[in-house]
């Protein structure tokens, strides 16, 4: 098998805790080149996760002047598009951190580059490889829950706003808990539906407690003068087909009815939700029922099963992809229309009105 090699633009978090261990698991793939603004940071990586020769660069256009099989963007929302189009340009496969772009224009550049080089391109939505995900999937392929005409995509945090790197930074973000964790519900429901058509949108979008102190705050109190971006977002979506999507995104807001990355499905010959666990629901035989799969990979002792991490499926789709052994899961002509609906949710939300696409 040939050993692929690899470049990371970006050596933050969702490098460090996702895609580089998830890579080094899988095997078959060596990073060889690391890149970040901060040059430390790309050192660091290099030495966990590197081969003995790999190079570290603190500008990305270096690092895709080498030979390389493929780069990973994991860099903040603005410069997705950017570096994206660039890599694929230079003849890279490209696996990009969600949200695809900060806004659809961008994302139409990035779809464009890809047709033209003729490599891949795939976002970072990890939360299709869980195994609730993958087997609810399965169950709407084969119809058994009819027409999906209703769903509510859950990204509802009580008090869990990340206080670091440039998350509560509008410009670099484009956004606060909607365009980072509502975009993995929406997504989720989405791909569920395989709908892709949206009508209008309407949305609002809160800045209600970004000025609290004293915030029981899951990571610590925010700095009151960076978070610029909203607290709570909630989106009312229209697909041409009639089908309604109802998305709540909040890192902070008083609620109890906590739900992140999730999906509730109402169609017309079954329902489907995550709140205890993934639950099935319908009519069966004059009786109401419920179902709960087992999901569990392992059914012997000292034996868990083949590995179900979400991040670690992800590689192996994407590097399988690479070798022509397998196709991608999350496609760029999924992943914008999520970035396409999100955008009009901003918008309506500062317009007040309606926003069609």
């Amino acid at each position: 098998m040939k050993q692929l090699k690899l470049g990371i633009i970006g050596c933050g978090g969702i490098a460090g805790t996702k895609h580089l261990p998830s890579i080094r698991e899988v095997g078959g793939a060596e990073v060889v080149a690391f890149c970040d603004v901060i040059p430390e940071r790309a050192q660091k990586s290099a030495e966990e996760f590197g081969v003995r020769n790999s190079k570290v660069f603190d500008d990305y256009r270096e690092l895709l002047k080498l030979d390389l099989d493929a780069v990973y963007v994991c860099t903040p929302n603005r410069s997705h598009s950017i570096i994206t189009v660039e890599a694929l340009r230079s003849g890279k496969h490209v696996m990009c951190e969600k949200p695809m772009a900060i806004n659809y224009a961008e994302a139409q550049k990035m779809l464009a580059a890809a047709k033209e080089s003729g490599k891949l391109l795939t976002i970072g939505y990890q939360n299709r490889y869980r195994a609730d995900s993958q087997y609810l999937k399965k169950a709407c392929q084969a119809g058994d829950l009819g027409e999906i005409y209703f769903a509510k995509a859950n990204a509802v945090r009580r008090r869990a706003v990340p206080t670091w790197g440039v998350f509560l930074n509008e410009y670099e973000q484009g956004g606060g808990p909607l365009i980072d964790i509502g975009t993995h519900a929406l997504d989720l429901t989405l791909w569920m539906m395989e709908n892709y058509t949206p009508k209008y949108a309407v949305g609002t979008a809160y800045h209600k407690l970004n000025k609290d102190r004293d915030t029981a705050n899951a990571w610590g109190d925010w700095d009151l003068d960076k978070f610029t971006v909203e607290d709570s977002a909630f989106g009312f979506v229209v697909m041409e087909n009639g089908a309604t999507i109802m998305l709540s995104a909040s890192w902070a807001l008083n609620t109890l009815d906590v739900e992140e990355g999730t999906t509730t499905l109402s169609g017309t010959k079954g329902g489907a939700d995550f709140h205890d666990g993934l639950r099935i629901n319908g009519v069966r035989y004059g009786r109401q029922f419920v179902e709960v799969p087992d999901l569990k990979a392992g059914s012997v002792a000292f034996y868990e099963g083949v590995s179900q991490k979400p991040e670690v499926i992800e590689q192996q789709v994407f590097l399988s992809a690479i070798r022509g052994e397998g196709k991608l899961c999350v496609l760029p002509e999924q992943a914008i229309v999520v970035t396409r609906i999100l955008e009009a949710i901003y918008r309506s939300a500062q317009s007040g009105q309606p926003c069609y696409f």
